[in-house]
């Protein structure tokens, strides 16, 4: 295993919660997803993210979920929890009563429906990063929170706050991404959370991907990644373009909707979601196939 904020480069994958169709955790597929994962040569595991269906899963259901993901990980690669939410004294309250035996960092979210100013957004890290036993890394993904990190407080909190060490970008504004890239201090990793646009950010010298399609395609997505820090980009662009088509499927109706289908006709896992989340419709659920089969 990698030593330090090195192991966080390449590719992460924000795993899915398998459920069962009456509605419980499905601990075998979860295993079996996390395996196929392992298997594919991916660097870490992100438990309980947006693709994890986090803001679902009850607080008990967390514990026995990380606990579980730690003993069926066993130690091969790292492990990255998601802890995050629109209360400051709520996620540092959940990062207090957490345990972290065979977690490497946290993952949280930038503050949602709130609207924080940057201040706020500043000062909601500064206090999630000082409770942590581990490393943090900061995510910013406005389409879905309605707030963003701008890159003035992404270089502020990576320069007054040791224990923040990178961010996942899934603001989808390239010179947002390009100014961090330029300004970030030593160390600080920038990791790519849209996997249309990671090829993109490899190109400008981001640090790797926290990836939905790698739930799938582990080690496809993992060797495009690769080559892209390795700079040879016209390997990595050839599987970009190869895996283009299933990723805009995957994300048509939303996810992880796109990825559960996917994960079922490759009979990984169930295509079962927790309200408000539904299954992609029948038209997406066919293009998903056509495109695994062909």
């Amino acid at each position: 295993m990698k030593t330090g904020r090195n192991k966080f480069k390449g590719t992460g994958v924000a795993i899915v919660t398998p459920f069962t169709k009456s509605g419980d955790i499905d601990f075998a597929a979860y295993k079996k997803v996390m395996n196929h994962i392992i298997k594919g040569g991916c660097e870490f595991i992100v438990v309980l993210g947006t693709t994890g269906e986090s803001p679902t899963v009850s607080r008990e259901e967390k514990k026995d979920l990380i606990a579980f993901s730690v003993e069926t990980n066993a130690n091969r690669i790292p492990l990255v929890v998601g802890i995050g939410g629109n209360s400051t004294a709520d996620v540092v309250a959940a990062v207090r009563d957490s345990s972290f035996k065979g977690i490497h960092a946290v993952l949280s979210v930038c503050p949602y429906y709130n609207k924080p100013q940057q201040e706020g957004v500043f000062q909601h890290f500064k206090a999630i990063s000082e409770e942590s036993p581990v490393p943090v890394i900061i995510y910013t993904v406005p389409g879905r929170t309605g707030s963003n990190i701008a890159a003035s407080t992404t270089l502020r909190l990576a320069e007054e706050c040791p224990n923040i060490i990178g961010i996942k970008e899934a603001s989808g504004n390239l010179d947002q991404i390009s100014r961090v890239l330029k300004n970030r201090p030593k160390g600080f990793l920038v990791i790519s959370g849209d996997d249309a646009l990671t090829f993109s950010m490899l190109a400008l010298g981001a640090d790797g991907v926290i990836s939905v399609v790698a739930n799938v395609f582990p080690k496809e997505f993992s060797n495009m990644v690769r080559y892209g820090l390795k700079g040879d980009f016209e390997k990595a662009r050839a599987i970009h373009f190869h895996l283009l088509e299933f990723m805009n499927a995957i994300f048509a109706d939303g996810s992880p909707s796109g990825v559960k289908a996917a994960l079922e006709i490759k009979k990984l896992a169930g295509n079962y979601l927790r309200l408000p989340l539904v299954p992609v419709n029948k038209e997406t659920y066919k293009l998903i196939n056509q495109i695994l089969i062909s």
